[in-house]
């Protein structure tokens, strides 16, 4: 651990332009970046991802301090890696945002954070909008708006405890049964095994859930489900 004097000391070099000092601050505190990036596992980002973006508001964080501030350097340092990793993860959103509505969701979200300490508890719309002065239509679009996307491919069970996707508990629509019939499937589902032709015909024409096919030729879940992912992986390569 370096002490408060060398770290000053430290940061007094790296904004001069000094690299060797700038790396051994950042070596120093790898630790703290590497603490703060648990916080945001799980959320569908690479931790190496997120390391990099928490280094990145570390370095920025070594540049911008101010050596007057009566503070810690490491401090200054958590808010502004946590900000980066935030902003990463907002910006990276497939769904693209206008920046109106994220500074509306950011001072929300800051309103929020506020009025759980002081209420005690969940606040709700119409307090968030007195103490923001937003209108909740306002504050409903934008929360909406952020929301995260979620895979149809991330994992999930069902009520026995089988691991199946979240795609395998949504019903064909019929639009998807259109679209199967305009690009004229029918020749490549005859190339397919007689089990393999049932499922993907139940499923994209006759709109039958994975459970559904399951309780009808006496098979699991789990196994209509390998069998519909191998029966349009064939497709795919046939096409």
């Amino acid at each position: 651990m370096l002490s408060n004097e060398k770290i000053m000391d430290l940061i007094t070099q790296a904004q001069s332009g000094d690299i060797g000092a700038k790396e051994v601050l950042l070596t120093e505190n790898l630790n703290l970046v590497r603490s703060i990036v648990h916080r945001f596992t799980n959320r569908g980002y690479e931790w190496d991802d997120l390391f990099q973006i928490g280094c990145m508001g570390m370095v920025k964080a070594i540049e911008r301090f101010d050596l007057s501030f009566n503070v810690k350097f490491s401090t200054y340092a958590v808010p502004m890696i946590i900000g980066e990793i935030r902003r990463f993860i907002r910006d990276d959103n497939p769904i693209k945002v206008s920046r109106p509505i994220k500074d509306i969701a950011y001072k929300v979200h800051k309103v929020q954070e506020f009025l759980r300490g002081s209420l005690g508890h969940e606040p709700t719309i119409q307090e968030i909008a007195e103490k923001s002065e937003l209108s909740t239509q306002e504050i409903i679009s934008a929360l909406d708006a952020m929301q995260p996307i979620v895979s149809l491919y991330e994992a999930t069970t069902n009520n026995s405890g089988d691991q199946l996707l979240l795609l395998d508990q949504i019903a064909s629509t019929n639009d998807e049964i259109d679209c199967l019939e305009k690009i004229t499937l029918n020749e490549v589902i005859d190339r397919l095994s007689e089990k393999e032709r049932y499922v993907i015909r139940m499923r994209f024409y006759e709109d039958k859930t994975q459970s559904e096919i399951a309780n009808q030729i006496g098979l699991s879940q789990v196994q209509i489900s390998r069998i519909e992912k191998q029966a349009l992986k064939k497709i795919k390569n046939f096409l």
